[in-house]
């Protein structure tokens, strides 16, 4: 197979799915009896999902009109957004960590709340990611993506998937707090592919350029190999396009010129690096083709607001402080 047979075989919106691989999975089965109200709190980085397995219930963010989920919906809420589940609009709703809650795992709990009427079986959770192009993704989200049953090709999978989960966190086996993550994994990519199928705006901005052949390609190979020595007239040629053509549909897709979109990545990354090892910036540096750590600590200060070194330590006592 020669390097264009590759090349055809690529799907960069594919590729960025595969990158949505979690740091960690929390996950609660919950039961709720009418009238019944759970207040969620921010969590900085983590993405909130929530999957009604039977009965219903509306789940409420600030500023947002609220959602019915009935059984067989999934819907997911971006990281750091307050928001409730409510059996009623206008039932008060308790702080999730006020209630108590049968914890199976350090990764799984059952959570029972509420009076005596109709009950609702949910299954909630938080995720975090660590892959730059995860993060990117995720930070292009609407607020809020629900995914109807109806638009569920297959809703056997998601009662299979859940069993399997739940089953997994009671049996307590070695690898359990792994398999969880991998099912949580598989959760959220469902719901995505769903709603990237269905959405209007999942055709425009990143997501929509990430679908286009010609700077779909490029994107993967800068998102690939950021510290390549990229020009505009290698990725150009990459993506089989005039310079000129394709820095104009590069620029009109994205929304910034694809050197300016290169150096964003790399400190992007240059910012997972930063947050999740303890490498020093010379190496961080070096892994992203600069020749010196002062042409980084510029390019980083540039584009972020703020030195590499300063960064790292506000991201060590956010990491301390939760």
């Amino acid at each position: 197979m020669d390097e264009r047979d590759v090349w055809r075989s690529v799907d960069p919106l594919g590729e960025a799915l595969h990158l949505l691989r979690m740091r960690g999975a929390f996950c609660c089965s919950s039961e709720f009896t009418a009238p019944w109200g759970l207040a969620l709190p921010a969590i900085p980085e983590c993405m909130m999902f929530h999957v009604v397995t039977s009965g219903q219930g509306w789940l409420e963010v600030e500023g947002r009109d609220r959602v019915l989920l009935k059984a067989g919906d999934l819907a997911l809420v971006r990281q750091g957004l307050r928001h409730t589940l409510l059996s009623e609009p206008g039932t008060s709703a308790a702080p999730l960590f006020d209630l108590p809650r049968e914890i199976l795992s350090d990764r799984y709990e059952v959570l029972r709340h509420g009076g005596a009427g109709a009950m609702t079986k949910m299954v909630c959770g938080a995720v975090r990611f660590d892959h730059p192009t995860a993060r990117h993704f995720v930070g292009l989200l609407p607020e809020v993506i629900h995914v109807a049953a109806a638009h569920t090709p297959d809703p056997e999978w998601l009662h299979g998937t859940l069993r399997f989960m739940a089953a997994e966190a009671e049996a307590l086996r070695p690898g359990g707090e792994t398999v969880v993550t991998r099912l949580a994994d598989i959760l959220v990519i469902q719901t995505l592919r769903a709603w990237l199928a269905n959405a209007p705006e999942a055709r425009t901005g990143w997501l929509g350029a990430l679908q286009d052949p010609q700077v779909g390609r490029a994107l993967v190979l800068i998102h690939r190999d950021p510290a390549r020595d990229w020009t505009l007239a290698a990725l150009a040629k990459e993506a089989a396009m005039s310079r000129s053509a394709f820095a104009a549909r590069f620029t009109q897709r994205v929304g910034m010129p694809a050197m300016q979109y290169l150096v964003h990545w790399r400190m992007q990354v240059a910012a997972s690096l930063l947050r999740e090892e303890d490498a020093g910036l010379a190496d961080v540096a070096s892994r992203l083709g600069y020749q010196s750590e002062a042409a980084f600590s510029r390019a980083f200060k540039r584009c972020l607001g703020v030195a590499p070194g300063t960064f790292r330590r506000d991201a060590e006592l956010r990491g301390g402080a939760s």
